[in-house]
């Protein structure tokens, strides 16, 4: 039966790059798309940026542009990563439409209606500088349980208590500095605790299929703990304006963020001409159509809680099933920018690597369950080159020359089988055959008495439809090993070198079975390798058209010249990525979950960095008054070089939201230097300032090139970073002493 599918993955922050923990759900929603349309299934992928919060407002605010203006610079870089990486979404957009606003609305009302939305004072605190509310992650202070310094405001890192923003001891504001006031305000709420939405999210989440089971375990514990949700945010915000507010309440980017699914499969059905009809049949409940998302582990609370319960009550379908995987470390650690493992998309494309090298190795990795993967990138190399090389692309470049040299191209489909069989000729016609495909060894089948092709695709193809993709793999690579050993045991190489009738006719046979051979794992391997196994279909088998998953069946009678299908990874690579990824002249966020989407956008104080670098107040904290360090002698100091440098050019740098790149003049040479100084100064407002920079600092390779020193600067209890200039009549390269 043919389905109708709509699938989704979670909307990447248009705060950000697309990094490689990102790509472990993009990569793994492409494949299971791509074997469903392979099915001949109608599937429709859609996603988009999610473009509204604060992080975003205060971004643009640094930049001194427009939210609009980053959001659309941001589209640009996050549909270049994902084409990189063959993610081929039918529709790619944006939360900031009129499509994805017309729909909040209408939830909105829709909930109005059924008495589900409630009004409240709230009391939050206030930065009275930049004369907004701020949320809980933009607030820092003492915890109030031990008392460590700096921690933000809903929960420490250190202790891992939780607490409420103003338990806070000595709070700030991350975005000024200042000391927040408390001031009440009128929220927005769905209420979530109603009877009617417990007794819904207990049918949803328990009954059936459509969470994992250790997913619907935990809803289980939230379930008893459902509160109000917070659906408003109060001016000055970047969003969609609550209708009736008079554009002083807007809707919390996590309501309009998946609504965004809705908007963004709205935009590509009216581009395809479909009616209101069409699109109902996907968006409201009764058709014969399902709704599959793909979300990171750490979003599900969202999307098996919240969202589901307001499509019901404002009478939308609910999700079919939810798909929720883990995280990725990289060497079994976090992702980290001082060791050089917060790989970003473009980075790995820039240095030359082969994107479905990752993909494969993904999918290798990959399962059902909602557990982390580790991308060991040692094992990275030896899997793909033992994989993909060594056994997968080693079948073809065996065979393939003694067909094309000595056959004229032309295969043979080996001895007569007993059954016949339906195949597929290359203009996809469906044909009759006495000859269906056989591998044979002597006299049994190459694959053993119990071991036949359709045993194989049988289990591939319920993996694939499973997400166990890493079971795909392990079948598909066995079906290699025993192809290569076929060929091994036959040695055509042996055979070419006999100079008789049969030894020409089985060297015929065993390099055209292996080459069929090889063909079906092309097919096989189609969803994970789009890119490797349509090249090898249309140059090498001359398949002028796409492959689906009826191919199986199909066997093919002509090759042209065999021509190099994919490199080997070379260990110099990885570690030259590695190297370019290390931003050792950047502090290391202090908690970096590697998967991370739109939904972290008010829990990213990495994104508030971006604004202003701020210390604490007196009370404590580094950069704060009377914070020494340990004592040095007179000779530690002497080992620091620093010198009086003029600054001959500063720009942006793109791609990074903290740095600047300068040119100094030390007197005797030019040096590049990246500074952490873009959210207190105009680049050209530097040119030709005098500054002291450390000149004896090891250079260090960052993704955005060598940075050949340090600069200096001052912060403390207020906003602000001061970069340090010498008095009048100093000249570039004197020494500080």
């Amino acid at each position: 039966m043919k389905r109708r599918i709509l699938v989704t993955s979670a909307l990447p922050y248009a705060n950000g790059s697309i990094h490689l923990g990102h790509l472990v759900e993009y990569i793994q929603t492409d494949i299971w798309v791509r074997f469903q349309k392979m099915q001949g299934h109608e599937v429709h992928y859609v996603c988009a940026d999610d473009t509204h919060g604060t992080p975003i407002m205060l971004r643009a605010d640094a930049e001194g542009i427009t939210p609009e203006r980053l959001i659309e610079r941001v589209y640009g870089e996050h549909t270049r990563d994902f084409a990189g990486f063959h993610v081929a979404f039918d529709n790619y957009y944006t939360t900031n439409s009129k499509e994805n606003q017309a729909f909040c609305e209408d939830i909105y009302r829709q909930l109005q209606a059924k008495d589900l939305i409630a009004k409240r004072s709230v009391e939050q605190f206030y930065d009275p500088v930049k004369a907004m509310f701020l949320p809980d992650r933009y607030i820092k202070g003492e915890c109030p349980n031990c008392h460590s310094k700096d921690q933000y405001g809903d929960s420490c890192e250190v202790c891992g208590k939780t607490y409420s923003p103003t338990d806070l001891i000595n709070p700030y504001s991350v975005v000024s500095g200042a000391k927040p006031e408390r001031k009440a305000s009128e929220h927005h709420f769905f209420k979530l605790s109603d009877k009617r939405c417990e007794a819904f999210l207990r049918q949803f989440t328990q009954a059936g299929d459509r969470l994992q089971p250790e997913a619907a375990n935990k809803m289980k514990e939230w379930l008893g703990e459902l509160g109000d949700w917070d659906i408003s945010r109060d001016a000055p915000y970047f969003g969609f304006p609550i209708p009736g507010t008079n554009n002083q309440k807007f809707f919390y980017v996590w309501l309009d963020a998946p609504v965004g699914y809705f908007g963004s499969f709205r935009n590509y059905f009216e581009k395809k001409g479909k009616s209101q009809r069409d699109i109902d049949e996907f968006l409201r409940p009764g058709g014969e159509t399902e709704m599959m998302h793909f979300i990171g582990k750490d979003i599900l609370y969202f999307h098996a809680l919240f969202w589901p319960a307001m499509l019901h009550f404002a009478g939308y379908r609910v999700p079919t099933k939810v798909f929720a995987h883990g995280f990725l470390t990289v060497d079994g650690q976090k992702m980290s920018k001082s060791r050089g493992t917060f790989i970003t998309a473009e980075s790995y494309l820039q240095q030359g690597l082969n994107p479905e090298w990752l993909r494969y190795y993904y999918a290798a990795k990959l399962n059902s369950t909602m557990e982390d993967i580790d991308l060991s990138l040692d094992d990275f190399v030896a899997r793909v080159n033992s994989d993909l090389i060594g056994k997968y692309v080693n079948i073809a470049s065996r065979a393939a020359k003694f067909i094309t040299e000595r056959f004229s191209g032309k295969l043979t489909p080996g001895r007569p089988g007993n059954l016949a069989s339906k195949t597929i000729d290359n203009s996809g016609a469906i044909v009759e055959t006495n000859e269906p495909f056989r591998l044979f060894y002597g006299d049994s089948n190459l694959l053993g008495p119990n071991g036949t092709f359709a045993g194989y695709t049988d289990s591939i193809k319920l993996a694939y439809e499973r997400r166990e993709f890493g079971v795909a793999v392990r079948a598909a690579m066995d079906l290699a090993d025993k192809v290569n050993k076929y060929l091994a045991d036959c040695a055509p190489w042996e055979l070419a070198k006999q100079d008789s009738d049969a030894a020409r006719q089985n060297l015929h046979e065993v390099c055209s079975l292996s080459l069929i051979a090889f063909f079906r794992l092309t097919v096989l391997l189609g969803p994970i390798l789009p890119d490797l196994t349509s090249n090898a279909a249309k140059n090498l088998f001359k398949l002028n058209r796409p492959l689906n998953w009826t191919d199986l069946d199909f066997v093919p009678t002509e090759i042209e010249e065999y021509k190099h299908l994919m490199a080997r990874v070379d260990q110099k690579q990885i570690a030259a990525l590695v190297e370019a990824n290390k931003e050792s002249l950047q502090p290391a966020p202090q908690s970096h979950s590697p998967q991370r989407h739109a939904q972290h956008q008010e829990k990213a104080v990495e994104k508030a960095a971006t604004t202003t670098t701020t210390s604490p107040p007196a009370s404590g904290g580094e950069g704060a008054k009377g914070a020494v360090g340990a004592m040095i002698n007179i000779d530690d100091f002497s080992k620091v070089d620093l010198r009086v440098a003029r600054i001959v050019s500063a720009e942006h740098v793109e791609g990074a939201e903290k740095l600047l790149k300068l040119q100094l003049d030390i007197g005797t040479e030019t040096r590049q230097v990246f500074a952490g100084i873009k959210s207190a100064y105009d680049p050209a407002k530097l040119v030709g300032r005098l500054t002291v920079m450390v000149a004896n600092l090891q250079p260090r390779k960052m993704r955005f090139g060598e940075s050949q020193g340090m600069v200096l600067a001052a912060s403390g209890e207020g906003p602000g970073i001061f970069l340090l200039s010498p008095d009048d009549g100093a000249q570039p390269g004197m020494k500080v002493k």
